[in-house]
């Protein structure tokens, strides 16, 4: 009889400081998890751009409060009638599939929801499942228009480019990169300077990935021996070889990045330390349309070298 009294006191005590934690320390009301053939910066880039898409398209406003790396996204959302706090958790499986938490909690009806989200398929609950539904949606849309190819150590060439200097958000290199394509073709093509191969190359000097910019120069390989006339933007240099994690990106060249995320998964999964920098070489010419997962880019993250 003591024992069982003493059991029951126990049970008492547990289940009184589970209820305590659920209800006033828990932080999110309603927690949803799944999984996503993406790498973690990919996912990551893709709740950054749906959030925005959610304020041109419902007047949802989505401010980013806490971001760490490309595996941690914290959110307060704001509109008409509702706020919440969104927290987004995100960890690679393996090389190409990302588990994601959200962390979902309603800052004017909290304590409601967690006693009533657990019995009923309230409407916060169900609306908080399509809303994640829908963004899980799109971002499977996304991923199926490109593919990457992991081909492990891989070296490339010393070349002597012309190149322009540029610096843009990653989500618009390709954007400022074409724009300034009619520049540096330009400028070769008044001074007569022939363009070996003629496929361009994208060298990443510095990448933040904190605040997701990149400082990088657009490429283009011409003759060592060439006779230039000196110019405000175009420069002139060699890029010597480095060896790197090596990667084939098939899709959009406004989206190779995700390649670049990809190679992030695979590194940190097999201890591999790289630089902030990168080098892309585009071996199709977007100009000539076609299947875009027919246009392929070769991408090295050189090795970081101690």
């Amino acid at each position: 009889m003591k024992n069982k009294k003493i059991l029951s006191i126990a049970f008492l005590v547990l289940f009184s400081v589970g209820l305590i934690w659920y209800l006033f320390i828990k932080k999110s009301d309603y927690t949803i998890t799944f999984t996503v053939n993406a790498a973690t910066g990919t996912v990551s880039q893709g709740i950054v751009e749906w959030s925005k898409t959610q304020l041109k398209d419902k007047n949802d406003l989505y401010t980013i409060i806490e971001k760490r790396n490309f595996d941690f996204i914290q959110q307060n959302f704001k509109n008409d009638t509702e706020e919440m706090e969104y927290v987004w958790e995100l960890n690679p499986v393996d090389d190409s599939i990302t588990k994601v938490t959200v962390g979902i909690k309603d800052l004017k009806h909290s304590l409601y929801n967690k006693v009533t989200v657990p019995f009923a398929a309230t409407q916060f609950r169900t609306q908080q499942i399509e809303k994640i539904k829908n963004f899980k949606t799109g971002l499977e849309d996304h991923v199926k228009k490109f593919k990457i190819k992991i081909d492990g150590e891989g070296e490339s060439k010393e070349m002597f480019v012309a190149y322009i200097p540029l610096k843009s958000v990653l989500q618009e290199k390709a954007q400022t990169m074409l724009s300034n394509d009619v520049v540096i073709v330009g400028y070769l093509t008044r001074n007569k300077i022939p363009i070996l191969g003629y496929r361009p190359y994208l060298e990443v000097t510095e990448w933040d990935k904190e605040n997701e910019t990149v400082t990088f120069n657009y490429c283009f390989p011409i003759p060592k021996d060439t006779k230039y006339i000196q110019d405000k933007r175009i420069k002139f240099k060699t890029i010597k070889a480095m060896k790197g994690l090596k990667a084939t990106y098939y899709g959009n060249y406004r989206t190779s990045d995700r390649a670049w995320f990809t190679m992030l998964d695979y590194a940190k999964r097999h201890d591999i330390q790289l630089q902030d920098k990168v080098l892309e070489h585009f071996l199709n010419n977007p100009f000539n349309g076609g299947n875009e997962l027919e246009w392929q880019t070769t991408v090295i993250i050189p090795f970081l070298v101690q």
